[in-house]
C-alpha cells in the first residue's frame, strides 16, 4: 500500500499553493517557546512571589481566590504594563532568546519551520493558519527570502489583499505576542470576530489542509469553522504523535481526513519537503536537447548556489553516454568486422550518444572555474575508465572516443577562453597504468595515442572518406566537433586556428608527461592536421615564444604546467617539437 505521506508529497507538488496549513504549539514546542496560557501562569506565579505566597501547586486557583476573576492573559498583562514598550519587555524573555538560550539553539525557528519556509518559497505553500502567537514561522520566512502578509487582528484580515495576490500569508488566529488581545482561556477561544471567520470559512472551502501540532481540545472556534466548511477539493492530511484527541478525531471524520502517525513535525515537515523536491527534481523537462542541456548548464555554472545541480547534470549527463554505448552495438568482442561501414557507423554512434555532453563541455571549458574544475575531472576519469581490455584492437582504440571528444570539446572551451590553467589539469588526469607508471590523458587520448605510437591515429583511416588523410581521426573530429563551438568561436578560421593550438599544446603535453617517467625515451608525440597547416604550425609556437619570452615564469603556458615549470623548460620543449616536425616535413608538403 502507498505510503499516505507520499501520497501528500506528490499532491503538494502537483498542486502548488492549494494546500493550507494549520499549526498549532506541537510545531513550537521544540523551540521551548511557551504557550500564552503558560505564560500566563507564569506571571501569575510572579505575582504570588511578591505577595509573599507559594502558588507552585494551583496558580489558577490562587489567582481566582486572590482576585475573584479568573486567570486572562490580556486583563494581566493590562495590569502589569501600562505602554507598548513596557507590555515588549516584559514578554520578550518568553520568546526571544537570551545569548545562552541562542547558543543553545533555543527560541529559534524549528527544523519544521525551516522545512515549511522551504515550500512556501517554492510556491507549494501559500497560506498558514497557526494558533501560536511567536513569530518562528514569520523568521523562517523572512530567512527563506519571504516576507509574509501578517494577518493577527480583525483589521489586519479585513484590509489584506485577496488570497490569490498573496505570496503567503500567516493567520495567527490567537494574535501576537506584542498584543494584547492574544487568545488564550476557553473564553475567548471560543468565539472568533466576523473577519476571522470569513478568512477561515474561505480557506477550508478552498484549500486542502495539512494539520499538525494542534490538538484541537481547547479552540472550539477553529474546531467550528471546519465543520462549517462542506467542500471536500482537497484532501485533508492530519499529523498526529499517538493516538488523536477525542475532538480531533472527529474533525477527522468529518473532513474524511487521511490521519498521519508522525515521529514529531520536525521529522514530518522535513521528510515532505525532501520528497516534494525529488519528485519536483524528477519531473523537471529531461535534458533530452542539446539546447535545454547547455541552458541547464549556463545558468547553474552562474551561481555558485547550483553547484550540486551542475555535478548532477554533468555526471547525469556522462552516465547516459556510459550506458548508451554499452549496448550489444558497441561490442569489442565477437562484434562485426572493421569495414569502412562499420567503424564510421560505430564512430557516428559514438558522437550521437556524446552529442549532448560535447554542447555542454565546449561551454563548461569557455567558462571553467576552479570551483568547476572537479565536475569535468570526474566526468573525464569516468569516460576515460569506461573500457575492457581484450577484444578487436580496432574496436578497443575507439572505446576511447568517447573520452578524446569530451577532450577535445572542453579543450577548445579552454583554449578560446585563454584557461590554459584549467586544460593542463585535465591533461594531466590519471586515466590508467602501464609498466607501474600512471598515465595521463595527454598521454592516451590523442588519437595518435591510441595503441602503439601512431598506430591508433593512422588506423582510422579505414572512416569513411579518411583514406588519404595522415591524422584521420585528427580531421574528422575537427568537422564533427565545430557545430559545436559556434556559440564561442564565431569563425572559421579563428575555429581553425583555436583547434591547431590544442593540438600542439596537447602534443607538447604529452612530451612533457613522457619525459617525466622516463629521460632516456626518444622524442614523440601525437601529432594533429596542424602539421600540414604551415601557417598555423608558425603563428602557434611563435605565439608561446613570445609570451615566455616577454612574461617568463608568469606566462600563462608556465603558470598551466602544460609542457613544463619554467619559461626555459618551456622553450626547450617548444624547440623540441619544431625540431620533431620538421623532420617529418618531407610528408606534408
Amino acid at each position: 500500500m502507498i505510503d499516505p505521506v507520499h501520497s501528500l508529497a506528490f499532491s503538494i507538488q502537483a498542486n502548488p499553493g492549494v494546500y493550507a496549513l494549520i499549526l498549532g504549539s506541537g510545531v513550537s514546542r521544540p523551540a521551548k517557546i511557551p504557550t500564552g496560557w503558560e505564560i500566563t501562569l507564569d506571571l501569575v506565579r510572579k505575582l504570588a512571589v511578591l505577595h509573599g505566597e507559594t502558588n507552585d501547586l494551583d496558580p489558577e486557583g490562587w489567582y481566582r481566590g486572590k482576585y475573584d476573576e479568573e486567570a486572562n492573559y490580556s486583563i494581566i498583562l493590562d495590569a502589569l504594563t501600562k505602554t507598548p514598550s513596557e507590555r515588549q519587555q516584559l514578554l520578550r524573555p518568553y520568546i526571544e532568546p537570551n545569548d545562552q538560550e541562542r547558543e543553545d539553539g533555543e527560541k529559534q525557528p524549528t527544523l519544521a519551520h525551516h522545512a515549511i519556509a522551504a515550500l512556501a518559497a517554492k510556491g507549494f505553500i501559500r497560506v498558514i493558519i497557526t494558533t501560536n502567537f511567536d513569530r518562528l514561522m514569520e523568521r523562517a520566512l523572512e530567512e527563506a527570502g519571504i516576507v509574509p502578509k501578517i494577518l493577527s487582528s480583525p483589521d489586519q484580515v479585513q484590509g489584506a489583499l485577496p488570497l490569490i495576490h498573496t505570496e503567503c500569508c500567516v493567520l495567527k488566529v490567537h494574535g501576537d505576542y506584542l498584543d494584547t488581545r492574544i487568545r488564550n482561556t476557553p473564553d475567548e477561544l471560543d468565539e472568533y470576530p466576523d473577519e476571522f471567520n470569513q478568512f477561515l470559512d474561505r480557506v477550508f472551502d478552498e484549500f486542502g489542509l495539512i494539520v499538525c501540532g494542534w490538538s484541537a481540545e481547547w479552540d472550539s472556534a477553529l474546531r467550528q469553522a471546519i465543520y462549517r466548511a462542506s467542500s471536500r477539493r482537497f484532501t485533508t492530511y492530519w499529523a498526529v504523535r499517538g493516538e488523536p484527541s477525542d475532538e480531533a478525531q472527529r474533525l477527522i471524520n468529518h473532513r474524511s481526513a487521511q490521519a498521519l502517525h508522525i515521529e514529531d513535525a520536525d521529522t514530518f515537515f522535513q521528510t515532505i519537503h525532501q520528497y516534494v523536491e525529488s519528485i519536483e527534481e524528477y519531473s523537471k523537462p529531461h535534458p533530452l536537447s542539446t539546447d535545454a542541456a547547455v541552458a541547464s548548464l549556463k545558468r547553474y555554472i552562474s551561481d555558485p548556489r547550483y553547484r550540486i545541480q551542475l555535478s548532477d547534470l554533468v555526471d547525469k549527463t556522462v552516465e547516459r553516454v556510459v550506458e548508451s554505448t554499452s549496448g550489444d552495438s558497441f561490442l569489442v568482442q565477437g562484434g562485426p568486422t572493421p569495414t569502412s561501414e562499420s567503424v564510421t557507423e560505430r564512430v557516428r554512434s559514438y558522437e550521437a550518444a556524446s552529442s549532448t555532453l560535447l554542447a555542454m563541455a565546449t561551454v563548461g571549458g569557455y567558462w571553467a572555474e576552479e570551483e568547476h574544475h572537479h565536475v569535468w575531472r570526474r566526468a573525464l576519469e569516468r569516460l576515460g575508465s569506461n573500457t575492457s581490455s581484450s577484444g578487436n584492437v580496432l574496436w578497443l582504440d575507439l572505446q576511447r572516443y568517447p573520452a578524446t571528444l569530451l577532450l577535445y570539446a572542453l579543450g577548445l572551451g579552454a583554449v578560446e577562453a585563454n584557461r590554459l590553467q584549467f586544460l593542463g589539469l585535465m591533461l594531466a588526469i590519471t586515466l590508467g597504468r602501464e609498466y607501474q607508471e600512471d598515465l595521463v590523458a595527454a598521454q592516451m587520448l590523442p588519437p595518435f595515442c591510441w595503441s602503439a605510437h601512431g598506430g591508433g591515429g593512422q588506423r582510422m583511416q579505414i572512416l569513411e572518406g579518411m583514406a588519404k588523410h595522415y591524422a584521420p581521426l585528427n580531421d574528422w573530429m575537427q568537422e564533427t566537433l565545430r557545430p559545436y563551438t559556434e556559440s564561442i568561436i564565431s569563425a572559421d578560421k579563428r575555429y581553425t586556428l583555436v583547434f591547431d593550438k590544442l593540438e600542439i599544446l596537447m602534443a607538447l603535453s604529452c612530451a612533457y608527461q613522457e619525459s617525466r617517467i622516463s629521460s632516456q625515451a626518444s622524442y614523440w608525440v601525437p601529432l594533429g592536421a596542424f602539421v600540414y597547416r604551415g601557417e598555423n604550425r608558425i603563428r602557434i609556437p611563435k605565439e608561446i615564444k613570445e609570451s615566455l619570452a616577454e612574461m617568463g615564469n608568469e606566462s600563462p603556458f608556465v603558470m598551466s604546467k602544460i609542457f613544463g615549470e619554467t619559461a626555459e623548460h618551456c622553450a626547450q620543449a617548444l624547440k623540441a617539437l619544431e625540431q620533431y616536425i620538421s623532420e617529418l616535413g618531407l610528408y606534408f608538403r
